[in-house]
């Protein structure tokens, strides 16, 4: 069962590395992965997309844009096209499968994977994507990555199709506390929640805490954010500076 951190927030809070160490290394990169592994972080948050021909690639935006191709789409080419277009000089830093993460982290620390399913894409993908995505990551509960995504409905098919996988939901920005108390009703199988920092507040906090929910926030990028996540007593924040959340988590 889920336990929360009975106000000893400031141990027990898990830093999750955004996309890695993403200001180190392109993000959702082994090198990026691997960096944030130099510090003694919690997890990795990584962002899952489906190519062309349906293979589950860890990408955040739907375009290009962040290797030169700003006309272009994640799901217009096929794997091999990706592999070969994105830093194909670069082992460390060309695009990974969800498989290759799979292998390489899942035993180093915990994984949060983001499911990117957005409106652009049709439901009969979203649900391929969910399906991949839970046959790849199995049953073992002793190597449960977290699933979370944005779309709800995603994660009511995902929890459908193997309820034992940990499902997070993403809240927006325009989320609010009276949103929190109609999904703990429900959708009461929800493993937890992920909220913005800036808009995080400790009422939905204890909320979601008293009803034995985990709770994390995004994207938490600087003292100010990181020191917040902690007072709120959250149990995992993302970051892009992983280092400094460790920091100001330990003293």
């Amino acid at each position: 069962m889920f336990e929360h951190n009975n106000g000893s927030p400031s141990k027990k809070c898990k830093v999750f590395a955004h996309r890695g160490a993403n200001r180190e290394a392109m993000e959702n990169t082994r090198s990026a992965f691997d960096k944030a592994l130099r510090y003694a972080i919690d997890g990795i948050e990584t962002d899952v997309q489906l190519s062309r021909d349906e293979v589950t690639v860890l990408w955040h935006d739907r375009f290009l844009d962040k290797v030169g191709m700003n006309d272009k789409r994640i799901d217009d080419f096929d794997y091999q096209q990706l592999q070969t277009l994105i830093n194909p000089d670069s082992e460390n830093e060309g695009i990974m499968t969800l498989q290759d993460l799979l292998i390489a982290y899942r035993e180093r620390c915990q994984l949060l994977i983001e499911v990117k399913n957005r409106d652009w894409e049709p439901l009969a993908r979203h649900q391929t994507k969910i399906r991949q995505i839970l046959d790849l990551i199995g049953s073992n509960p002793d190597q449960n990555p977290l699933v979370s995504s944005f779309n709800l409905a995603s994660l009511e098919y995902a929890h459908r199709y193997r309820s034992e996988t940990p499902l997070i939901y993403n809240f927006e920005t325009d989320q609010t506390i009276t949103d929190a108390c109609r999904l703990l009703t429900t959708h009461a199988f929800l493993y937890g929640f992920c909220l913005p920092i800036s808009s995080t507040e400790q009422a939905i906090v204890d909320l979601l805490h008293d009803h034995r929910k985990c709770v994390g926030v995004y994207t938490c990028n600087n003292d100010v954010e990181i020191t917040k996540a902690l007072l709120l007593g959250v149990d995992m924040l993302i970051s892009d500076l992983p280092n400094e959340a460790l920091i100001l988590r330990d003293q």
